[in-house]
């Protein structure tokens, strides 16, 4: 093995196939097979639609990120896959997957969760993570503050959103606007030309008797949708893009500045944002202007990062790799609420000899 390892990820919790290749802290390859103008019609995912996708795109997008690496499979050091959280099919896909090859290539396997890699993913673009590393992850699904001292075996979560994560508030926004799925990135686009000071929308949990690091944007999502609705039932044009800048604030508000105490309050000087809802323009430019005027240096990934990828799912296997964690079992399984206390799901032995044992040779050709 070489001093840094040589590994392949896989990415499949929700519609995105991922597949990246990491040695070590370097990208070399990252290759995405999206289904989401698919799912758009429905506006929003479907699972069984995004599970078959996956299935047809998986062998292409690995054969792909092979190439664009410059490695053969064979060079590998082992094979990292998403086993959760994340949509159960989907999922299963990826792992089923990720074994076939490590089997085949007699590598070890590294069943990694889906949240602590959108942390580690930062690695590719900063360096190594400050231990401790305080984390903003926000997405479709997650909107969580968590605060790890180690990446592959430490991670604590301060707070979490306790109904609708921040990106499906976008989407759903997104849809009561008539602007398509998915909405993050044409709320942007529209915020950029509106006023966010034009209408007053609420701000959840930041009273001073709420969680200080839980989430909720129900209440917000439910006051737009009515001032919306509200103005079409009196016949009134719905000025969307301040709309639009109104509510992205109220969203990234309520995100920086709990990120922002969070890091004060535990005394830790770094701040890495994470997750889909992590390219939103005004999210990374609001949490600069806090975490310079607080002292904290942020790190965010460049947008293509911060989305669903395999890129972050080979980082943390590469980390596991590097540090000696033991791989995981063959019968790891997908866990659609893979909590993320458990950053890897490891086996019971780092013996993976029994895999030649089996298979005589290495199958790949």
């Amino acid at each position: 093995m070489a001093d840094e390892p040589l590994v392949l990820g896989i990415e499949t919790s929700c519609d995105e196939t991922g597949v990246g290749i990491v040695r070590g802290h370097t990208l070399l390859a990252d290759a995405v097979a999206s289904s989401v103008d698919e799912h758009a019609r429905f506006g929003g995912v479907v699972p069984e639609v995004a599970s078959r996708a996956h299935l047809e795109a998986m062998v292409p997008t690995i054969r792909r990120a092979l190439k664009d690496a410059g490695v053969s499979a064979s060079d590998l050091d082992g094979i990292a896959v998403t086993a959760g959280p994340g949509l159960a099919g989907a999922l299963l896909v990826g792992v089923s997957a990720a074994k076939a090859y490590a089997y085949a290539l007699g590598k070890p396997l590294y069943g990694v969760n889906h949240l602590a890699s959108h942390i580690c993913v930062d690695q590719l673009e900063h360096g190594a993570l400050p231990e401790p590393t305080m984390a903003l992850l926000v997405s479709g699904g997650h909107s969580s503050l968590l605060l790890s001292s180690d990446i592959t075996s430490d991670v604590r979560p301060l707070g979490a959103t306790i109904d609708d994560a921040a990106g499906e508030a976008f989407d759903k926004i997104a849809r009561v606007l008539n602007l398509g799925f998915p909405g993050g990135p044409v709320i942007d686009r529209y915020a950029k030309e509106g006023d966010p000071t034009a209408i007053a929308f609420p701000r959840g949990l930041t009273g001073p008797r709420d969680p200080a690091y839980d989430f909720s944007f129900s209440g917000l999502k439910t006051s737009v949708a009515r001032w919306i609705e509200a103005k079409r039932a009196a016949g009134e044009d719905v000025p969307v893009r301040d709309v639009s800048a109104s509510f992205q604030e109220a969203v990234v508000d309520v995100l920086t500045r709990k990120a922002v105490r969070a890091c004060k309050d535990e005394g830790v000087d770094h701040l890495m944002i994470g997750g889909g809802v992590a390219a939103n323009s005004r999210l990374r430019a609001l949490a600069q202007e806090r975490c310079e005027a607080g002292g904290i240096r942020l790190r965010v990934p460049r947008p293509k990062l911060c989305t669903d990828n395999g890129a972050m799912v080979a980082a943390l296997g590469a980390e596991m790799v590097a540090r000696d964690r033991a791989p995981s079992d063959w019968d790891l399984s997908a866990d659609s609420s893979l909590p993320v206390t458990d950053p890897h799901v490891p086996g019971h032995s780092h013996d993976h000899d029994h895999v030649h044992e089996v298979s005589g040779k290495n199958l790949y050709s």
